[in-house]
């Protein structure tokens, strides 16, 4: 949490290069410190949990000396009158608990996967660690877009919000396009560095996984769409729609984690998380041009 809301006072006045400067110090210091705890004193699992957590503390330190820096912007007093703090609910809460459904989607179909054996699961796994890299150029766009839209919301350019949306849009086209070809092709590869071994289990595991990924990397642009759009919509100062977006994303992972295996068994599970990138995108690409339709007419009446 100190990282985190440091990092996005920072990338809100369009500094993304100090919380990366801090992630890189604290990943630094995760390796270091991992070696030293746990292979140097033999501390085991504590030891890479006291690794973490004091990398952490120098990512959020990192960050607070450069926010520190913003005198100007600092207020005299903590305290505000009520309404300001309930703002920053009337926006924090509704994304929060979009976090949480997305979360307890991932654990149904986690649930789901586990019915269908080790091996099957360990595949699902491999694919998980693979997920990451998959969505991290569009968590990334994500935050530009959420900084980008909020100060253009604020100074009234709506027309460069429009300009923004499009060149997102066909960046993160691209950028999906490029990691599904990638992955497409080198995915075994990638997947052998969580399935080594070369037995007839491992080699059922990287089977599964392998289809998986795939099943991910074909529809990927949607998942770019995604988070393109929700980031859009809560620069605008709507956290609604997104958390609307968020329950339809849980509710499609949760009926496809169910259903589908009725009828196509362990098949069924492989699009499952496409469609629930698809139930979030259905309600966040429509409201998103109702806003910006509603931009124009702002607009014209000015």
């Amino acid at each position: 949490m100190f990282y985190n809301a440091l990092a996005s006072i920072l990338r809100a006045f369009g500094n993304s290069k100090t919380p990366l400067h801090a992630m890189i110090i604290a990943s630094i210091c995760n390796v270091g410190l991992d070696v030293l705890f746990v292979m140097g004193l033999e501390w085991g699992i504590i030891g890479a949990g006291v690794a973490t957590v004091i990398a952490q503390i120098l990512a959020g330190c990192f960050c607070l000396y450069h926010v520190l820096k913003l005198k100007e912007y600092m207020p005299n007093s903590i305290c505000r009158d009520l309404s300001y703090y309930m703002n920053q609910f009337r926006l924090g809460i509704p994304m929060a608990l979009q976090n949480v459904l997305i979360a307890i989607g991932g654990m149904v179909l986690t649930s789901a996967v586990n019915r269908y054996g080790t091996y099957f699961l360990a595949g699902f796994t491999a694919m998980n660690k693979l997920y990451g890299v998959l969505e991290i150029s569009a968590v990334s766009y994500g935050y530009a877009m959420v900084t980008y839209t909020g100060q253009n919301y604020g100074a009234k350019r709506y027309d460069r919000i429009k300009s923004g949306v499009k060149k997102v849009v066909l960046l993160s086209l691209a950028t999906s396009i490029l990691i599904s070809i990638i992955l497409w092709f080198f995915g075994p590869l990638f997947l052998s560095c969580f399935i080594s071994n070369t037995s007839q289990g491992a080699k059922e595991a990287m089977t599964y996984g392998l289809t998986f990924l795939r099943c991910l990397t074909i529809f990927l642009p949607i998942l770019y769409m995604l988070h393109a759009y929700r980031s859009t919509i809560q620069g605008l100062s709507n956290a609604f729609i997104p958390m609307v977006s968020g329950l339809f994303e849980l509710l499609m992972r949760i009926s496809g984690a169910l259903v589908l295996p009725i009828f196509f068994g362990k098949s069924g599970l492989y699009p499952v998380e496409v469609l629930a990138w698809v139930g979030a995108v259905v309600i966040l690409i429509p409201n998103y041009y109702h806003m910006e339709r509603n931009f124009q007419n702002v607009s014209e009446n000015s």
